[in-house]
């Protein structure tokens, strides 16, 4: 298994926040995010270069924020995610760079754990490489074969028994486009932009998406029985990793919105047909961070790198409140201002909570916790907190302040924010 980062310390609150409701992207609805005792979340991971950037930071934040609130909601919490640590991007970038591909993704995993530790993000319980998966994905590939729910493309320059890509058969998937709720010429589009190949010959339909690449010249494989030497595609490669480590059907999938479609469609399809009918009961998706008019991509270039700016001695819990400030689900535009606002308020903050004694912490507290549970709504939670950082701060040391708020505050914030302060 992938490793992981150290866990925060997630101070303990008096009472319990109330169920947490979040937005489903397939049907726009507010729902429950966990119905029962027990609440399970995937969040796709990251593919190992150029890691972080503030896209990155921001769906990781965001996803953090609903495992604090649901622990803090008196549910057990089995949070799943995964590294790609073996696909054509990262292949690509260590060609162009002269780096072997496996130093490269050891390197930007470690750096994103370094990151992810210094923003206070609570680490996956189950935390997977694709490389380790390729066992497990083999065997499902396998099986998606025998259930006819799947096919074979020759390949000239493949070579080895079973030697093919084999793609999944869409039309076994009557439920397909439940998660984005596209059109087809959109899908089609959105298909060709963000991976796909829907142009490749001899497949069935042009959705149809790749399930394992058989091995080419000088590219990395691995032994898959019948399908012969390759590696997996990347829907599927989480579809086997949210079951295994979760088990079907989970609460809620989770990433940004740009994995919506094709993505989160193709891998909750792979699921479904793996294991009759399950999959996510919720998917939620955050949105882009834009630099420069352009949403904030590794293709694009126009990367704001959490690394870089902690080297140049800003605060992570400045770039935390940075996230924070804005709706999980909004697209924004990063600028110096936004990180500059962050410092302000978290200066503002540590001075209120300086203080022994303060103005009553139990409104603010539930104000949070409330804000919280309707949709992770954290820029209306840093509004209670503003307020009542401004209430000490005006008040000063008086006769009616309450001995303690002032920790109360601190470990609210803590704890369902992860500020630390």
């Amino acid at each position: 298994m992938v490793l992981t980062w150290p866990a925060p310390q997630i101070p303990q609150l008096p009472g319990r926040g109330g169920p947490v409701r979040v937005r489903d992207t397939s049907t726009g609805e507010l729902v429950v995010a966990a119905p029962g005792p027990a609440a399970t979340l995937y969040v796709c991971g990251i593919t190992p270069y150029d890691a972080t950037h503030l896209g990155h930071a921001a769906t990781y934040v965001a996803f953090d924020l609903l495992v604090r609130a649901w622990r803090d909601a008196g549910h057990s919490v089995r949070y799943a995610s995964n590294v790609t640590d073996v696909d054509d991007p990262l292949l690509e970038r260590a060609e162009a760079t002269g780096v072997d591909w496996r130093e490269l993704a050891v390197e930007q995993t470690t750096l994103f754990a370094d990151d992810m530790t210094a923003l206070g993000v609570v680490p996956p319980d189950a935390y997977t490489g694709a490389v380790e998966s390729i066992p497990a994905v083999a065997d499902a590939v396998r099986a998606l074969l025998g259930a006819g729910a799947a096919y074979r493309v020759g390949v000239p320059d493949a070579s080895g028994e079973g030697a093919g890509d084999v793609y999944a058969d869409l039309t076994a998937d009557p439920a397909l486009g439940g998660v984005a709720g596209l059109a087809r010429p959109e899908m089609l589009a959105l298909f060709a932009e963000r991976g796909g190949d829907p142009d490749r010959p001899g497949k069935r339909d042009p959705l149809d998406p790749l399930l394992w690449r058989a091995a080419r010249p000088a590219e990395p494989a691995w032994d898959g029985g019948v399908l012969g030497a390759g590696r997996p595609g990347w829907h599927i490669e989480c579809a086997v990793i949210a079951r295994d480590s979760l088990g079907l059907p989970f609460d809620v999938q989770g990433g940004g919105s740009d994995l919506r479609f094709p993505h989160h469609e193709m891998s909750t399809s792979h699921a479904r047909l793996l294991d009759s009918g399950h999959g996510a009961r919720t998917h939620v998706h955050a949105g882009m961070v834009g630099l420069d008019g352009e949403k904030m991509s590794k293709s694009r270039g126009n990367l704001v790198l959490v690394s870089r700016l902690l080297a140049q001695g800003v605060d992570p819990m400045a770039v935390r409140l940075a996230l924070l400030a804005h709706h999980y689900a909004e697209d924004w535009e990063w600028t110096d201002a936004e990180l500059e606002r962050a410092q302000v308020r978290l200066d503002r903050w540590r001075s209120a909570v300086s203080g022994n004694g303060g103005p009553d912490a139990d409104a603010t507290l539930a104000a949070v916790r409330a804000a919280l549970a309707d949709d992770l709504d954290a820029p209306a939670a840093l509004r209670h907190v503003d307020a009542w950082a401004d209430l000490s701060i005006a008040q000063g040391s008086t006769d009616d302040a309450v001995e303690g708020a002032p920790g109360v505050i601190a470990r609210a914030v803590n704890a369902l924010l992860g500020i630390r302060l």
